[in-house]
């Protein structure tokens, strides 16, 4: 029998990626504090989700999820918030309307703050001082001060992912998300894309589909849903003390849930089935995701859905993987096919960011965009080969036009990564590369579509 779960029983467990915070009093009057705090997001909210993340599992939805690798105190703003939600909209439209899926949209923010780091520390011309673990933890300036980890930061976090998702929730509702104005939104891109051509078939198709609906009678003013939409935020659940002021119980259920995202997850330098990060998560109700990289091995994988999902419901765990572009086909089958013969229900979604990394000639971090889309193809591939559905993507993107990925419609090279490199730890598609991976799922989907129709038609006969 497992141990009893409280939201505190992580506390007795190892743990790793914690910052050495100086003042361990201060840390406990601002975790005591952000306990009285009210919750980010609601209990209903995180059901509705994993019921939206059942339907995935079950091959009839697709997850989109991305954002920002760490969102940042000083670029907080609505126009960044608008401009990140406005190009989040548009991949989803291309997914739904070239893809005929519904998607699944689920942010990277609202919460996003803390980062894992290869190294505790970090060394610059002879001085070494603590790593920059995102802004909830420290700052991104290379001085002692800036370095120390500061409790007061999470207070801040909170009010910022509040402030955030006020907007988020006014643009999903308010009329922002009107498919008219993604619509209008797509017909701009139209015009200075090097991708002009996809663009504007796509938007002939969705034309066509909303001359349709008007003609059926089916308008914006009769059915206010078509003028919204379901919008959820996630983050990595890093740093627990946090995470653990804002566990709140669920007053229709009895159960707990985090309130600080809709959706947590588990990186893959977290992932110890005996320690605190899992400890934590198994006891929430929250849909959970979980980062597999290279050295993950099937029974570990095996166990730790044991822990994290014990009843097999669907929609609680999105498994994400995170391998490479030239290490999926090495990996990614062995965990398919032990998941497969246990009969567990999961998510199956392809990080191509993370295992795509490198370093450029003239010393940026950024990650080629060629070999995203080659790890998300064959994502696709090994799923397609083992009978299983590719259901979803993980990303690290921004609105911004910024120039921190090499390639893209726009061939970015290693030379104009000065130009707007923004991030404060690391490289994120820009909007036009965003779209155009949009673009790449569509027909991946429409493929995985025909095939699974193609199967079911040899299957009954016909």
């Amino acid at each position: 029998m497992p141990e009893r779960w409280t939201p505190d029983s992580w506390r007795s467990k190892p743990i790793l990626q914690v910052p050495a915070y100086p003042d361990p009093q201060a840390l406990a009057e601002v975790e005591k504090q952000l306990a009285t705090f009210p919750p980010l997001v609601f209990a209903g909210e995180a059901r509705a989700l994993k019921r939206a993340l059942a339907r995935v599992a079950a091959g009839e939805a697709f997850l989109l999820q991305g954002g920002d690798c760490a969102e940042s105190f000083a670029e907080h703003g609505a126009n960044n918030i608008r401009d990140f939600f406005r190009v989040f909209l548009q991949m989803a439209i291309v997914l739904t309307y070239a893809a005929a899926s519904p998607v699944v949209k689920v942010g990277r923010i609202a919460g996003q703050f803390a980062k894992p780091r290869s190294m505790p520390t970090e060394m610059r011309d002879g001085k070494e001082l603590p790593s920059y673990r995102g802004d909830i933890i420290n700052d991104i300036a290379f001085t002692e001060e800036a370095r120390r980890p500061d409790p007061r930061r999470q207070i801040e976090a909170y009010r910022q992912s509040a402030a955030t998702l006020n907007l988020l929730r006014a643009f999903a509702k308010g009329g922002y998300a009107s498919v008219e104005n993604v619509h209008k939104w797509m017909l701009q891109s139209v015009a200075g894309s090097p991708q002009q051509k996809l663009y504007a078939d796509l938007a002939d198709r969705v034309s066509g589909a909303l001359d349709f609906m008007r003609a059926c009678g089916l308008t914006f003013a009769v059915d206010s849903t078509l003028g919204t939409t379901d919008f959820y935020t996630s983050h990595e659940a890093l740093l627990l003390g946090y995470e653990q002021a804002l566990t709140r119980i669920d007053s229709t259920t009895g159960d707990w849930y985090a309130t600080s995202g809709h959706m947590l997850w588990i990186g893959d330098r977290t992932r110890q089935h005996d320690h605190a990060h899992v400890e934590y998560a198994r006891g929430i109700k929250n849909p959970i995701g979980l980062k597999c990289g290279p050295s993950l091995k099937p029974d570990e994988l095996l166990r730790l859905i044991d822990i994290l999902n014990p009843e097999n419901e669907p929609g609680r765990l999105t498994l994400i993987g995170r391998f490479g572009a030239d290490r999926v086909g090495d990996h990614l089958p062995a965990l398919i096919r032990a998941v497969k013969r246990e009969g567990r229900t999961v998510v199956w979604s392809c990080d191509p960011m993370h295992g795509n990394t490198i370093t450029s000639t003239t010393g940026y971090k950024t990650r080629p965009f060629d070999l995203i889309l080659k790890e998300v193809r064959h994502f696709f591939e090994v799923h397609a080969a083992e009978g299983t559905y590719a259901g979803g993507v993980h990303l690290e993107m921004t609105g911004q036009n910024v120039t921190e990925c090499t390639g893209g419609a726009r061939a970015i090279t290693e030379a104009d990564l000065n130009d707007r490199y923004h991030t404060v730890c690391d490289p994120r598609l820009n909007a036009d590369q965003a779209i155009d991976l949009a673009f790449l799922l569509a027909d991946l989907l429409k493929k995985e579509r025909e095939g699974k129709t193609a199967r079911m038609s040899a299957a009954a006969g016909l």
